[in-house]
């Protein structure tokens, strides 16, 4: 059996590889539960409704030019892209693509952390529509 320890995710935000500011991710894949149990069933029956997926990414601070702070900061409010791979590497059948499109940034802290503490900001990607991508 394969295991992979995380240590090359590969993180695009609106086009842009932030890849290299990121030391946390957290892609969750969820489908709503329907219930669908009719008169006569012995049990409750469900079946899949909308996704209802989340991404949590920790990013470190960097206000330069085309970094994290330019990047995200117009994001909030509105519907983007965000792709997830876990290595940097090629997609394939052992390192598949993960892409969320039309995934919904409500907010982002620009500035966070204490004294000596290294500067990050705690994004929070919520809808949007989950594609897998092997080739």
């Amino acid at each position: 059996m394969a295991r992979l320890v995380l240590t090359d995710a590969s993180i695009t935000i609106n086009s842009v590889d932030l890849s290299d500011h990121s030391n946390s991710v957290t892609l969750n894949y969820e489908v709503d539960s329907i219930e669908v149990t009719a008169f006569g069933d012995s049990g409750h029956s469900f079946d899949g409704g909308l996704q209802n997926n989340t991404l949590e990414i920790t990013l470190h601070q960097d206000f330069a030019a085309s970094s994290v702070e330019a990047s995200i900061y117009p994001l909030v409010g509105t519907q983007t892209t965000v792709v997830i791979k876990p290595t940097s590497d090629a997609v394939g059948a052992s390192n598949p693509s993960y892409t969320l499109t039309n995934t919904y940034l409500a907010s982002h802290n620009p500035v966070a952390g204490g004294v000596g503490e290294l500067a990050a900001t705690s994004l929070t990607f919520t809808g949007g529509t989950l594609t897998k991508a092997t080739s």
